[in-house]
């Protein structure tokens, strides 16, 4: 029996981390995991998370080295046969494990599914499918170009670990990286059901998503070149 672990990088949120845990375990085996990577929050994000009293979630602290270095500590700290990444403000539906765990059965080593995305005020879907809105497409120089990888719609088989750790410094984002590598190495699948709701709001860590960036033309274009030599080196090491 394959384990599963779920990698959450949080950071002061109390507001929907119950939502999105109880989202989650109702799919977890008895030997499954959750590995919280906590960013030194300075609300009631730890508090609520050992509310809950479930042995299966483990918490580390990561403190104040950001998103990025947050999810690599939670992968690192993983140790199940299937790597779910999860933001901490989305919602899982009921299938999801299931359907990703009949990918990797069916020889995929990792799976990017779709997902709606709705308005955390209203509740209401303002897209559908990011798949259609993003235009998500396979292809290493379509993602350095544009990225189309969104970390929480990603899970992957452990053996990726190899091939994506340690993260680089000067990466733009994890996604892009696991993706991109994930194509690099291995077999990508995407799965066009929408297998979480992901949660917008003014406090998303992430800019992929639907809201539209705000990074200077050069800082993207730095960002890139940076990306480029980082997949080129990591490559050259790992190829073997």
């Amino acid at each position: 029996m394959n384990k599963i672990s779920v990698c959450i990088a949080t950071y002061n949120g109390e507001k929907y981390i119950k939502e999105q845990l109880e989202s989650i375990l109702t799919q977890l085996k008895k030997e499954d995991e959750i590995i919280i990577s906590d960013d030194n929050s300075n609300d009631s994000t730890l508090e609520l998370v050992k509310s809950i009293k479930d042995s299966r979630i483990k918490i580390f602290i990561n403190p104040k080295k950001g998103l990025i270095s947050n999810f690599e500590n939670a992968i690192t700290k993983s140790c199940g046969d299937y790597i779910f990444l999860s933001d901490q403000d989305d919602i899982w539906v009921n299938d999801k494990v299931k359907v990703c765990v009949e990918d990797f059965k069916n020889g995929y080593d990792l799976v990017f599914s779709d997902c709606q995305i709705f308005d955390s005020k209203t509740t209401k879907v303002t897209i559908d499918s990011f798949f259609e809105f993003y235009n998500c497409k396979k292809g290493i120089l379509n993602n350095i170009i544009r990225n189309t990888y969104m970390g929480c719609c990603m899970a992957f088989r452990s053996k990726l670990k190899s091939k994506i750790l340690p993260f680089p410094e000067n990466i733009p984002m994890h996604d892009s990286w696991i993706g991109i590598n994930a194509e690099i190495f291995c077999k990508v699948k995407h799965n066009s059901q929408k297998l979480i709701k992901h949660r917008r709001h003014q406090n998303n860590a992430s800019e992929t998503g639907a809201r539209k960036g705000t990074r200077s033309i050069l800082t993207k274009f730095h960002w890139r070149v940076s990306l480029t030599y980082s997949l080129i080196v990591n490559f050259l090491k790992k190829k073997f």
